[in-house]
């Protein structure tokens, strides 16, 4: 590890992410990783009108593309404890790197959304993407209802779209804030716990029940920073 450093900093090429990630190794190792502060504003709330009668859902996933460190747990943990494997390929939240980037436009998250209006659920020919009505509200795909015509990949107005394909199972796929996680022994949804938020490293990834904004990206994307990673150079407001 201390020669890892030692030859980033002989080549001037020690970033702040590269500092992050090998002290985030460290940190997991010893089993700090709750160390770094999470706590931060909450975004503006706004709920958008929607005429198709679909409640609002009451839980969404929040992230901190500037504390991100690409590490790419929570991809890794989202595919295991939904499809028992570890596959990029299925993650229902996406890591998305762009190496000829520099901080901080060089690593975004993109989760669902779970929008107060969404396209997704409406473009579904058969309901199979449908709003539950049991637990809050959640955005979900009834796998044995889905025919596999992508029409709520298609339809999710945002890139990557939010309703990810399942290459194996021939069959989309949404965010459902681990409501249905067969591989995982926790509870999940609204009131339990979600896989992703749990198992982030530097505390990148946040649950909430308030309704983010939802025109832009304002509301998802938020700063989670305290107060310590001004000590290292990050950015804190």
């Amino acid at each position: 590890m201390n020669n890892l450093i030692k030859k980033k900093q002989k080549n001037n090429d020690l970033s702040r992410r590269d500092f992050l990630i090998i002290a985030g190794t460290v940190v997991i190792g010893v089993g700090f990783a709750g160390c770094f502060d999470s706590e931060d504003e909450q975004s503006s709330i706004t709920i958008e009108n929607d005429k198709s009668g679909i409640e609002p859902s009451k839980g969404y996933i929040l992230v901190d593309t500037k504390k991100c460190q690409g590490c790419m747990t929570c991809m890794l943990a989202c595919s295991l404890v939904h499809e028992g494997e570890e596959n990029l390929s299925m993650s229902r939240i996406q890591v998305i790197q762009n190496p000829f980037e520099k901080y901080p436009v060089d690593i975004t998250l993109e989760q669902c959304r779970q929008c107060v209006s969404p396209a997704c659920v409406k473009a579904c020919p058969t309901g199979a993407l449908h709003a539950e009505t049991k637990k809050g509200n959640v955005r979900m795909v009834d796998q044995k209802k889905c025919i596999g015509c992508m029409s709520c990949v298609k339809a999710c107005p945002f890139e990557p779209s939010r309703a990810v394909w399942n290459f194996k199972k021939k069959r989309a796929q949404t965010c459902d804030l681990c409501y249905n996680t067969p591989f995982w022994k926790e509870k999940g949804g609204i009131d339990g716990k979600q896989a992703c938020v749990s198992v982030c490293p530097l505390g990148a990834i946040k649950f909430t029940q308030e309704i983010p904004l939802q025109k832009g990206n304002t509301g998802y994307k938020i700063n989670l920073r305290g107060k310590s990673w001004d000590q290292i150079g990050y950015p804190t407001s």
